[in-house]
């Protein structure tokens, strides 16, 4: 997404104002290297403010050395007027002309600011060279919204119906595997089929469960008693 097209109208109104006034400073009422008058284009990168003539030999450095962008018909972004404002001319040529000869030929511009900004001939080998990383985003961010994307809560993960599956076995699985304190005295009678198919009324059993490793015995004949079949006598076996 181009970051211009985040720029308003009025936003944009204001960075105008904002140059022009930094254009009527002496420091930026000649260009930064030919020292003709009123310039009207900059390098958003070098931080100087440069001609019509000088801004054509500077596009061909490439951008990667400067970025020439005009104060009155182009979209500026708010880095780079911060960063206009805390450079201008006379701060930036401290460091590219901080050994210039002062008989220095500058008949040939090309000539003299490819020396200048591309060979670094002349800047200063003590100082920092003042230069803003253009396209890279502004310091100035809301950290707040960590974990956000474009200051928009990220929308969870939809599970899948494997994964949902999944989740409801697990935690049917725990409600069962919970420990349950204190003792539980459980009478059932449990009624089971003998092998010749008659029901056996003495197969009754008491179950008491008294401690948490009977919890397991109980489940199972719970599960057991679920699951039984009782077969009916025959006729015969109710014949007297």
């Amino acid at each position: 997404m181009n970051e211009k097209a985040g720029v308003s109208k009025e936003l944009n109104a204001k960075h105008a104002k904002i140059l022009e006034g930094l254009l009527k400073l002496p420091e930026n009422r000649e260009c930064a290297d030919c020292r003709s008058k009123a310039p009207r284009w900059a390098s958003v990168n070098l931080g100087i403010f440069i001609c019509m003539q000088c801004s054509g030999i500077h596009r061909s450095l490439g951008v990667h050395i400067s970025k020439v962008r005009s104060t009155t018909l182009d979209t500026w972004l708010p880095e780079q007027v911060a960063f206009m404002q805390s450079m201008g001319n006379q701060k930036a040529n401290s460091y590219w002309e901080a050994e210039l000869p002062l008989n220095v030929d500058r008949s040939n511009m090309e000539k003299f600011i490819r020396a200048k900004y591309q060979e670094k001939k002349w800047s200063s080998p003590k100082a920092t060279q003042p230069i803003h990383a253009v396209g890279e985003k502004s310091s100035i961010t809301d950290k707040s919204a960590a974990g956000t994307r474009n200051g928009m809560p990220r929308k969870a993960r939809k599970y899948s119906l494997e994964e949902e599956m999944f989740s409801k076995h697990m935690s049917q699985i725990g409600l069962a595997a919970r420990p349950r304190t204190g003792s539980l005295d459980i009478t059932e009678l449990m009624v089971s089929p003998t092998t010749d198919g008659l029901v056996n009324e003495n197969t009754a059993s008491v179950i008491n469960v008294g401690t948490e490793q009977d919890l397991f015995g109980l489940l199972y004949v719970s599960d057991v008693k679920q699951n039984r079949t009782l077969v009916p006598p025959s006729r015969w076996a109710t014949f007297e």
